[in-house]
């Protein structure tokens, strides 16, 4: 009535499995049917369609004729409550009635959330249904320590790892949310007494300040095992490799991952990496052009701030006035105190340089209206601006127009600059262009910049392989275009299936990169970077 699931999205829907999938709703017409409000999911256009998977689903269901809607029993960014009580002292603000339940929950699990890219499973959210069924590691892993893997500060998992398996806790949240840390700790303690895990090892990811981070280093401390720093973005390749049964003496692979922010070793930021990578270690080959985080943490919910730190980036603002003072984004962003801004940019108070791609994404929404002054949630202004193009039409069409990306070498480098980019994107805002034609420009673009990229790489370094990770590969029409023209250059492709391309997978990564340098070394005692 709604949507047109393909075959193998009414698999996923009807699978024991039973997760949350991600299904394109485009209006039908005409339709008897009542529309879908607006309210609901507003600016995409996928919706999360769910069947009943439970006796209790289907009592209530079973006199209903329509769909209904659901979510979590929970304020947002919180955990969900799991007491009769609980829930009646902290929801009966918003809640009219409640169904209490004589069974108690011992394990706070969200449902899993999925999409199909075409024949292939996407997992989003990997909770309820898929946690904690053990994934089978490569050749090589079979003798592993057990390893006990942290897991990041956003979209938290940890990992258990043994006997060749990987056992990855639900999607349990954000941890700065000092509700969802208690619930991640909780979490912990309930799975080490359930599965019996005695880590001889704890792999955590190199930011200092991630709060993964600082229990994992005191749990190593109190418990005298080693202590393994692993850099953000090599966990994201090592998850990739991992999943698609890389053997553990793999020749090294580009990995190019993608996503918000990650911490290196330098104290620098990167967000848009390709990485020539194995289990054991990592070489940098190329990055997205790194700008300032203006505000820090502030730049993921302010997309404006994207916007004016790449404009100030790829050109003099003095010029950006001069030739687009009739823009609209040249008024709003004139609104705003730049002179501050510039001030904090030149003293280098919270205003880092990183190569963030999430953040780029952000930037060119901003530009082009979407979510320009607030986000709700990190990348809600990349995920809006996906949804405005159709892929199926993108991928039919014989040519299509796109937006130039330079690629320089610097410093034994290559950074992709969106300069380029941003000069036309600006001449086509100046000639009115629908905010339609320029997201598909953009992406299609940068999807170009990748694989000319990985392309002069190739010539220089003898990988066979690349594997698609981070957060921002959860962008279907960046996956598929990347995918399929990496795929004409006769280059083999690895994605994500069994865990998220987002941060919940990183524990895996950071638990097989911990187990191959541990076996490495032998065990010795010492810290490892």
């Amino acid at each position: 009535k709604y949507s047109n699931p393909t075959p193998k999205e009414i698999d996923i829907l009807q699978s024991t499995v039973a997760p949350i999938v991600l299904i394109n709703f485009p209006p039908i017409l005409p339709s008897p049917h009542p529309p879908i409000s607006p309210i609901i999911a507003p600016g995409q256009n996928t919706l999360g369609f769910m069947l009943p998977y439970t006796p209790l689903h289907h009592l209530i269901m079973r006199r209903m004729n329509h769909p209904i809607v659901l979510t979590s029993g929970n304020f947002s960014d919180e955990p969900q409550c799991i007491d009769n009580q609980e829930a009646r002292d902290k929801l009966s603000t918003i809640a009219d009635y409640f169904l209490f339940h004589n069974r108690d929950i011992v394990n706070r699990v969200d449902d899993s959330v999925v999409r199909a890219i075409g024949n292939k499973l996407q997992i989003v959210r990997r909770a309820r249904g898929y946690s904690p069924a053990p994934i089978i590691l490569p050749s090589g892993f079979e003798n592993t320590p057990q390893i006990l893997a942290m897991g990041s500060e956003l979209k938290n998992t940890f990992c258990f790892l043994r006997d060749g398996k990987a056992i990855l806790s639900q999607h349990l949240g954000d941890l700065e949310k000092s509700t969802v840390f208690k619930s991640f700790q909780d979490t912990l303690n309930l799975f080490l007494n359930l599965f019996q895990h005695q880590p001889e090892a704890v792999a955590v990811d190199k930011h200092p300040e991630y709060l993964s981070t600082k229990l994992g280093k005191e749990l190593a401390a109190v418990n005298k095992i080693k202590i393994y720093n692993i850099q953000h973005h090599h966990a994201h390749i090592a998850a990739c490799m991992a999943e698609n049964k890389l053997s553990i003496n793999t020749e090294s692979i580009l990995g190019i991952a993608l996503d918000g922010l990650g911490y290196c070793k330098d104290n620098t930021l990167w967000g848009g990496e390709f990485l020539l990578a194995n289990y054991y270690k990592f070489t940098r080959l190329a990055t997205v052009k790194p700008v300032h985080l203006i505000g820090g943490e502030q730049s993921n919910y302010q997309p404006w701030r994207n916007t004016y730190a790449q404009l100030i980036s790829a050109f003099k603002w003095s010029d950006i006035q001069e030739n687009y003072q009739n823009l609209e984004i040249v008024k709003y962003l004139k609104k705003k105190p730049l002179k501050l801004l510039n001030e904090l940019i030149e003293k280098s108070i919270n205003t880092p340089l990183a190569s963030s791609t999430g953040r780029l994404f952000d930037a060119v929404a901003a530009a082009i209206g979407i979510c320009r002054e607030q986000c709700s949630y990190e990348g809600q202004a990349a995920i809006e601006m996906e949804a405005l193009i159709n892929s199926n039409q993108l991928n039919q069409r014989k040519e299509t127009l796109t937006y130039p990306f330079k690629i320089n070498f610097l410093d034994s480098i290559y950074y992709i600059d969106p300069q380029p980019m941003w000069k036309e994107l600006f001449d086509d805002l100046q000639q009115k262009k629908s905010p339609k034609i320029i997201a598909e420009k953009f992406h299609l673009g940068f999807a170009i910049a990748i694989v000319e990229t990985v392309n002069k790489l190739r010539q220089q370094h003898p990988f066979k392989q690349v594997a698609l990770t981070g957060g921002v590969f959860q962008n279907r029409i960046l996956l598929e275009q990347v995918t399929n023209r990496l795929q004409k250059s006769g280059i083999k492709v690895l994605t994500h299936s069994l865990v998220p391309c987002n941060d919940g997978g990183l524990s895996l990564g950071q638990a097989v990169i911990a187990a191959a340098r541990y076996l490495e070394e032998g065990g010795s005692e010492r810290v490892r970077e």
